[in-house]
């Protein structure tokens, strides 16, 4: 099986400090800071990056258990919404929200919200995630 790979470099301390996160071959790479994750500050997160890989896999996922179903998904969209809180200990990831909408030619309302909760159940980055509650809006739609 592929083994994913990325990086990170951090220099200085927690609240002054700066870093750097890099996927391979230059995909992407992006700055972070303290003021990046905890406040308002310019740059990316730890948590941007779990929410983007998290809606790509639920997406891949959703779009696999309705073409096993019989139905082809024009669109699928999905966003995630990580929420970071202070837990006793430090802080930690307590709740990720994951919305989506899709539009798929042919399927029942019933039939959509069972495949996207196994979607959810499915996913590989959910499954990662299972000690963080996760919570899905699916939302069919027409185009």
């Amino acid at each position: 099986m592929k083994i994913s790979k990325a990086s990170a470099i951090w220099e200085g301390n927690l609240t002054q400090g700066k870093g750097t996160m890099q996927l391979p071959n230059g995909q992407f790479e992006g700055p972070y800071t303290f003021a990046s994750r905890f406040q308002e500050g310019a740059g990316t997160n730890p948590e941007e990056l779990l929410g983007a890989a998290h809606a790509g896999c639920f997406s891949m996922a959703l779009s696999n258990a309705l073409a096993h179903a019989g139905f082809t998904p024009r669109k699928v969209e999905t966003q995630a919404k990580i929420t970071l809180d202070q837990v006793e200990g430090g802080f930690g990831i307590t709740k990720i929200e994951l919305t989506t909408q899709a539009d798929v030619p042919g399927i029942d309302e019933a039939t959509f919200q069972r495949e996207a909760e196994a979607a959810k159940k499915g996913c590989p980055v959910s499954k990662a995630l299972a000690a963080v509650e996760i919570q899905l809006t699916a939302t069919l739609v027409s185009q």
